[in-house]
């Protein structure tokens, strides 16, 4: 039975926005964040990236231009948990084929970035909710991406950690990344610029502030 996730969705995402697509269970979000993200592409219309339409693209190119463009941050985190973190974040760098030292190199870099320069031979269950996801956030940005797809990215975290972490990922933007969040949070949403809004595979609505 062929299910028809979306339906008639239209948009247009410029370099450096950041949106939230928002939506009750069902309602298409994750749908359009995995073919937004590459994981997934759609079976009827167009998606083009960077000028590219990724619907005719091969499975081997499709997975190049995900890795090169794209980095992805969790609810669940998705660390390993018996690599240390800067192993962790070297991850995605192994598999684009990234020389050892450089791969060091970068992933200490963004650790830093994200305050954890000090806790680079800790393990993922050595650390606190809040730091696993800075870890998880370091590495979707060692590939030096210009856009982060955030799925949930405070639900596991309490509120004051959750804060800390939407203010990482608004410095991010303010550097000049794109952000795409799902969300079912109003307060998270509220710090984006854009909200789109899914209902029954449709766009219900879709504000810039």
């Amino acid at each position: 039975m062929l299910v028809e996730a979306l339906r008639s969705v239209n948009v247009r995402i410029q370099q450096g926005e950041y949106l939230a697509i928002m939506g009750a269970s069902g309602s298409g979000k994750s749908t359009l964040m995995n073919i937004l993200g590459c994981l997934d592409r759609p079976t009827t219309g167009e998606y083009f990236l960077d000028g590219r339409d990724v619907a005719t693209m091969e499975d081997d190119e499709l997975s190049r231009v995900r890795g090169r463009k794209i980095g992805f941050v969790f609810q669940a985190f998705n660390l390993i948990s018996e690599l240390t973190i800067v192993d962790n974040v070297e991850v995605p760098l192994f598999y684009q084929g990234v020389p050892k030292q450089e791969r060091r190199d970068r992933a200490i870099r963004k650790l830093e970035l994200v305050g954890l320069g000090d806790r680079l031979g800790h393990r993922p269950r050595e650390l606190s909710g809040g730091q696993q996801q800075r870890t998880a956030i370091a590495r979707s940005l060692v590939t030096d991406p210009s856009i982060i797809m955030a799925d949930e990215p405070t639900g596991n975290l309490d509120s004051r950690t959750g804060e800390a972490i939407l203010q990482l990922i608004t410095d991010l933007h303010e550097a000049g990344m794109t952000i795409i969040m799902v969300t079912h949070d109003e307060r998270v949403a509220d710090r984006c610029e854009r909200i789109i809004r899914l209902r029954d595979g449709e766009i219900e609505s879709d504000v810039k502030k």
